[in-house]
C-alpha cells in the first residue's frame, strides 16, 4: 500500500511549484501563485484539502472517480473545487492533484514561463 500523504507533503508539493507563496486563507494555509488560491488545507476538524478542478464536469468526474478520496460538501455546491481526504491518497495521486489546481489557477504568463509543470516525465 502507497504511503498516505501528509500536511507536509502538500506543503513540499506545493512550494515546489514556480511561483508559489504560503498565505493564510480562512485561518487555515493556503497556497498562491500571483496572489490567487489554488490550494488550501481544511481546518484539523474538517480535514483534508480545497483544491480547483477546471470545471464542474471535472469536479464530478473526481467526485465519482473514488469517493474514499475525493468528496464535497454543499458549501462547494456550485463551484470548480473538490475536498480530498489526505489520509486516503497516495503521494503520487496528490501530486498530481496539486499540480492540476495550480495550471488551473496560474495565470497564463506563468503557465507560459513554466511549461515543464505538468508535462510528463
Amino acid at each position: 500500500m502507497a504511503a498516505m500523504a501528509t500536511e507536509d507533503d502538500v506543503r513540499r508539493i506545493a512550494l515546489g511549484l514556480p511561483e508559489v507563496i504560503e498565505k493564510t486563507s480562512y485561518h487555515t494555509p493556503g497556497f498562491r501563485v500571483e496572489d490567487k488560491l489554488f490550494l488550501r488545507i481544511r481546518a484539523e476538524a474538517e480535514g483534508g484539502l480545497v483544491v480547483f478542478t477546471e470545471s464542474l464536469e471535472e469536479k464530478e468526474v473526481l467526485l465519482a472517480s473514488d469517493p474514499e478520496v475525493f468528496f464535497t460538501t454543499p458549501h462547494y455546491d456550485g463551484h470548480a473545487s473538490v475536498l480530498v481526504h489526505l489520509d486516503a491518497i497516495g503521494l503520487d495521486e496528490l501530486t498530481e492533484v496539486i499540480t492540476d489546481s495550480w495550471l488551473v489557477r496560474a495565470p497564463a504568463r506563468v503557465r507560459t514561463a513554466h511549461p515543464e509543470v505538468g508535462a510528463p516525465s
